[in-house]
Parts: C-alpha cells; sequence; structure tokens
C-alpha cells in the first residue's frame, strides 16, 4: 500500500497590505547551459512589489517588479552574455513584471496564478506556494516555485544550445505590512 503525500494546509495572515522586501528577497534561477550539460544558478533581485491579502483566498493578490538586470551566477561574462541583446535585453526589457490573476488550491497545496510580463510578452504562470509563515504579525515569508518555465514563451530565443530552453526559478519572497495612513 502506498502513502500520498500530504498537502501543507496553509493558514492565511492578517488581511492587510503588504510591501515587498526586496533586500530580504530573492529569486533563484537554474537552468542548464552547455548542450544540457551543466547547470547554472543565478540570483535576480525584486524591485518593488505587494500583497494583499484579503479574508479569503480570493481576495489576495499580489504584484512584483524584477530588475532584468540584477542577474547575476558570480561570472561576469556569463552575466553580460545573458543581459545582454542576445537574450533578456535589459537595455530594452528593463523589467520583469508578474501580477497575480487568481489563487487555487490544488493536490500541490495553494497555487497562485499569475501572469510574467518579459522580453515584451506576456504568459501565462502558476507558481505553486510551499510555505507561507508569519515571522512576526507584520512580517510573512512566502517560498514558491516556477518549474520548467519555457523562455522561447517570452521571445528569449538567442544561443540555442549554449542556454537552455527550459528553466526553474525559486522565489523567497519577505512582505512587510505597509503603514496605514
Amino acid at each position: 500500500m502506498t502513502s500520498q503525500p500530504e498537502t501543507a494546509v496553509l493558514a492565511i495572515p492578517s488581511a492587510g497590505t503588504y510591501r515587498i522586501d526586496g533586500v530580504r528577497s530573492a529569486i533563484t534561477y537554474t537552468g542548464r547551459h552547455m548542450f544540457g550539460l551543466g547547470t547554472v544558478r543565478a540570483k535576480f533581485s525584486i524591485a518593488s512589489g505587494q500583497l494583499e491579502i484579503g479574508e479569503s483566498l480570493a481576495d489576495c493578490h499580489v504584484t512584483a517588479t524584477i530588475a532584468a538586470a540584477s542577474f547575476t551566477s558570480g561570472n561576469a561574462k556569463r552575466d553580460g552574455d545573458v543581459k545582454g541583446p542576445g537574450l533578456l535585453d535589459v537595455a530594452s526589457f528593463p523589467h520583469i513584471e508578474f501580477a497575480s490573476t487568481g489563487v487555487r488550491e490544488d493536490e500541490r497545496g495553494m497555487v497562485l496564478l499569475g501572469t510574467v510580463a518579459m522580453h515584451g510578452v506576456v504568459a501565462p504562470v502558476q507558481l505553486p506556494v510551499s510555505s507561507w509563515e508569519a515571522q512576526n504579525p507584520d512580517r510573512i515569508q512566502v517560498l514558491a516555485r516556477a518549474d520548467h518555465l519555457d523562455r522561447y514563451a517570452f521571445g528569449i530565443t538567442g544561443a540555442k544550445g549554449w542556454v537552455g530552453r527550459y528553466f526553474d526559478l525559486d522565489f523567497v519572497v519577505v512582505v512587510v505590512r505597509a503603514a496605514v495612513n
């Protein structure tokens, strides 16, 4: 008899508006290179964003702006190539935007539905949320992962063979309750 993995039930933190803390938040990129033989890990910074928490999942909304030029892998040549016109083209497309369109629960738990605007293209994404933890009454840490995103779907088709077509993004997002005016 095989047991099914348990899905964590994530409690909704206190309703309100939270801003993304770009210093404590990070997005980790994992992709393949050199015809799929090597793994590349890099980070992006979140420039701004906010989380609106309502009384139910249906009333939760997220927006985030990622600085495309913040891509850093620890290899200056690679970073320059990725930021250049053949791939991210940060001079023409300085931001990557995420906007949620809904939240649902499925066998993975809570899934944030949304769109990513990148490289002049808007494409749908799903972000399964693995953790949603209130660190104190005014700060929440959210962990989520976008698996197997297709860079071709965003019109990023340069460096075929050298840069893998698919990539994963791991999100560690810390939000802080916004001051009430």
